[in-house]
């Protein structure tokens, strides 16, 4: 059941609501760890090493390449993690072999990505209402496309803004604002839906002043203090609950 700590901040309909993608619209965490045993068994299997020394290699990669590139939408990156992890054991850059790693990574996501039950129906509750929607996530913004168009979510958001367009990760307020600039909303009541109580819910307040709802599910991180959500809800359906009751007092 949705939990509101704010319930003033719920009086009326939104004018426009931001949505997050990763661990919002769909569960990350089972996507990524397949995806990731299967890099790790490919790597493994090409040059008969322990699944170990992929672990310890790729790890380094990963630390390294987030360093130099910090809040980036590169810093991300599955092709630079796994160059960079070729290049720390000694194998050069290798770019056929990390394309290659990178597309069964992403082919092995995909297939194991499961959109969360009634994010579809709520979104076609929106567009009946004439609310404009927003898709405001992190990393590059080709993987985050085949994302929405896997999904079939790309016919359901008027508008996308992908930290490699806003130069920034979120919580900075680049993201944020473009995808205001896009949308126009008619009013200043903007909802932003997202898992992480820092990116998300704190990124979302303290850049646009907006109403904050965290999707909870089995991994995310309560927002608490300053980066507690104005509601948490663990379904969808609960949402689509809420705009029912709060047009039942318009």
């Amino acid at each position: 059941m949705i939990k509101i700590h704010s319930q003033e901040r719920f009086n009326h309909l939104p004018d426009a609501i931001l949505f997050d993608t990763d661990n919002t619209l769909y569960s990350y965490d089972p996507a990524h760890s397949a995806a990731q045993q299967a890099v790790r068994a490919k790597v493994a299997n090409t040059f008969s090493i322990s699944p170990d020394v992929f672990d310890k290699a790729f790890k380094e990669a990963k630390l390294q390449v987030k360093a130099r590139l910090k809040n980036t939408a590169a810093s991300h990156s599955r092709l630079l993690y796994l160059q960079r992890m070729l290049e720390i054991m000694g194998l050069g850059s290798q770019v056929l072999l990390a394309l290659d790693f990178e597309q069964t990574y992403w082919r092995t996501f995909l297939s194991n990505a499961v959109l969360f039950d009634d994010v579809k129906e709520l979104l076609d509750d929106l567009r009946l209402l004439g609310i404009p929607t927003a898709i405001v996530t992190d990393l590059t913004a080709q993987i985050q496309f085949r994302k929405v168009v896997y999904f079939g979510l790309d016919h359901y958001f008027d508008y996308i803004v992908t930290s490699e367009e806003a130069g920034h990760d979120k919580p900075h307020e680049a993201p944020f604002q473009i995808a205001l600039e896009k949308m126009r909303p008619k009013g200043n009541c903007v909802w932003m839906i997202g898992d992480n109580p820092v990116t998300d819910i704190r990124g979302g307040r303290e850049n646009i002043g907006a109403v904050t709802l965290q999707k909870i599910h089995d991994g995310v991180t309560k927002g608490i203090g300053s980066n507690e959500p104005d509601a948490m809800f663990n379904h969808y359906s609960e949402l689509r609950e809420l705009f029912v009751r709060i047009r039942g007092k318009s």
